[in-house]
């Protein structure tokens, strides 16, 4: 693969000679840097197809490699090994040893949208992004982020009740994330709202921590997303092929 940005030359891949005299020409130090050459085995030939089956990766396909998503990324601004047209090139390139060389920095994604918006291709590189993260948690590369641990607290509490109740979510957010609940901040947006709200609406959000309220005749609603959640897991299941790998594997 030619390299075209120069962050994509890792550091461990670069060979500096102190001392090395080639033809009786001196050529030690920086002029003897080489590139070590590396061989990739492990091709995932379907690592395209799995990050187009999930939320936001349909469009991958649709690359042509300008750059124009890296160039815009408010991310790469300050760190350039975020590199999203790069990733996409081993995503259809089907490296997958290589794309998890940086599993720990491709969840830097803020969503700003920027690279959606330059895209001539309207490959929409964000929701790739996003696609591949989830991928990475789904194949249990990576542990479940912060934000993921919100997103399922969310949306479990709004698929049981059909509301949310702010005060539980904050709560088993927490404590999913090993965080403790009396945080200076909390405390002080806590004092904050009882100075300023009107009391009817404090006590019935005391009340909503103890009775959790649920919407009218919700049990109809609940079922059918809860359908349609379990099919749609299963299908990513099915296209990352998770069922098919070794119950050791999958719990990893």
């Amino acid at each position: 693969m030619p390299i075209h940005e120069k962050s994509l030359i890792r550091p461990e891949n670069l060979k500096t000679h102190e001392t090395l005299e080639i033809d009786g020409v001196d050529v030690s130090g920086h002029w003897s840097t080489f590139i070590e050459p590396r061989v990739v085995t492990d091709y995932n030939e379907q690592l395209e197809d799995e990050i187009a089956a999930l939320p936001g990766g349909d469009k991958i396909h649709r690359c042509w490699q300008c750059g124009s998503c890296t160039n815009s990324c408010t991310v790469n601004a300050i760190e350039p090994r975020f590199n999203p047209r790069y990733w996409i090139y081993l995503i259809r390139m089907g490296m997958e040893s290589e794309l998890l060389r940086d599993k720990d920095i491709i969840w830097m994604c803020v969503s700003c949208n920027k690279c959606t918006y330059a895209c001539p291709r309207d490959v929409e590189p964000e929701g790739v992004m996003k696609a591949t993260s989830h991928w990475l948690e789904l194949k249990g590369y990576t542990p479940k982020s912060p934000s993921m641990h919100f997103d399922e607290v969310f949306a479990d509490q709004v698929i049981k009740r059909g509301k949310i109740e702010e005060g539980s979510i904050i709560r088993q957010f927490f404590a999913r994330t090993g965080q403790p609940l009396m945080q200076d901040w909390l405390i002080a947006m806590a004092r904050g709202l009882l100075m300023k709200l009107p009391v009817k609406l404090l006590i019935a959000m005391g009340l909503a921590n103890v009775f959790k309220p649920r919407t009218r005749g919700w049990d109809k609603a609940r079922r059918a997303i809860e359908d349609y959640v379990e099919e749609k897991e299963a299908e990513h299941r099915k296209a990352l092929r998770l069922d098919e790998m070794p119950k050791a594997e999958a719990a990893e």
